[in-house]
């Protein structure tokens, strides 16, 4: 589908993602839709050669994620994922750390 070496890992999206998400996504854990393969997000492959950013699976290439952003509304594909979790711990010790 790709050479090798066009595509970036998923700390790539961390800018864009952040407008959307709290949290950080890349340490987020998500299911491809495709072949089942679980892993953290920072491990997708992400092209950012297009208009918006898309993420694949690591495993198979099945496309995970989709956000372009347009006239001031971002819209977001996660069509390709069965889930994406989230581990809020680290951020609560975070805030704890800093009160």
């Amino acid at each position: 589908m790709s050479s090798d070496n066009d595509y970036l890992d998923g700390n790539a999206a961390a800018g864009e993602l952040s407008s959307i998400f709290a949290t950080d996504i890349t340490a987020a854990e998500g299911q491809c839709a495709n072949c089942g393969a679980t892993k953290r997000f920072a491990e997708a492959h992400v092209y950012m050669q297009t208009p918006g950013v898309v993420a694949r699976c690591a495993a198979c290439e099945h496309v995970l994620l989709r956000v372009v952003n347009v006239r001031h509304r971002i819209f977001l594909d996660v069509r390709g994922m069965t889930f994406l979790s989230f581990d809020t711990s680290q951020d609560r010790r975070t805030v704890q750390a800093a009160s």
